[in-house]
């Protein structure tokens, strides 16, 4: 190679450096707010005009971003003997928000004791419409984030979620109905799966970096989470 080209290297070396400098701060203030964010989302986020999709990812990993994930053991879900609705959503094809809305529940787990959370979902938006920390599996939970989620959004043409008894609550099935939205469940999970998602990433993405110590903390950095998502 003749110096000149050599030069010319250092200087296309030092440039795409300084450019990987400047990225890697953004990479860190985005981690700081979304803590779970994955180095395949960080690209999508971020999209590097100099750098590509696959060369990002293998860089990043290299450099230590690469996300731990946790498992979800505990079940959340007790399907009623009482109600069962059909599955009303298959196949529907989505052209505004309030036509779909998908709840489910989760656990976080604080010491020995577990929490749960209830989460709505506007499944055109993907929004976070409604949500609720309890410190049971009572249905009171679900009426509170779905009063949360109409107190600023249409009601859905659909609510759909999972068999769980507390979606056949009579209080929580009366608001629903009351106000023209038909009610849809599914049979397996996969059909609850934008609801489902956003569990996982609440809990992993979010609040499993945070490591709410005490209820008071888990409500606040919930209300984050949510934000944020």
């Amino acid at each position: 190679m003749s110096k000149q080209a050599v030069q010319q290297q250092q200087k296309r070396q030092l440039l795409f450096d300084d450019k990987l400098s400047e990225l890697a701060i953004a990479a860190d203030a985005l981690r700081i707010a979304h803590p779970g964010c994955g180095v395949e989302k960080m690209y999508n986020t971020l999209q590097p005009n100099f750098l590509g999709r696959d060369r990002f990812i293998k860089i990043f990993m290299d450099l230590g971003y690469r996300i731990k994930r946790s498992k979800n053991y505990r079940k959340t879900t007790y399907p009623s003997v009482f109600a069962k609705y059909p599955n009303l959503i298959e196949g529907l094809l989505l052209y505004e928000p309030s036509q779909v809305w998908q709840s489910d529940i989760t656990y976080i787990r604080i010491g020995e004791v577990f929490y749960y959370a209830v989460f709505i979902i506007d499944v055109y938006t993907k929004k976070i419409v409604g949500y609720c920390v309890s410190d049971s599996l009572r249905a009171q939970a679900n009426v509170k984030a779905l009063k949360m989620a109409v107190a600023e959004n249409d009601w859905p043409v659909f609510h759909h979620s999972d068999r769980g008894s507390q979606y056949v609550y009579k209080i929580y099935t009366d608001l629903l109905e009351n106000n023209g939205t038909s009610i849809s469940m599914c049979n397996m999970a996969i059909e609850n799966a934008y609801a489902e998602r956003i569990n996982n990433t609440i809990k992993n993405e979010y609040l499993a970096y945070w490591n709410p110590k005490d209820f008071k903390q888990l409500q606040r950095q919930m209300k984050k989470a949510v934000f944020n998502y």
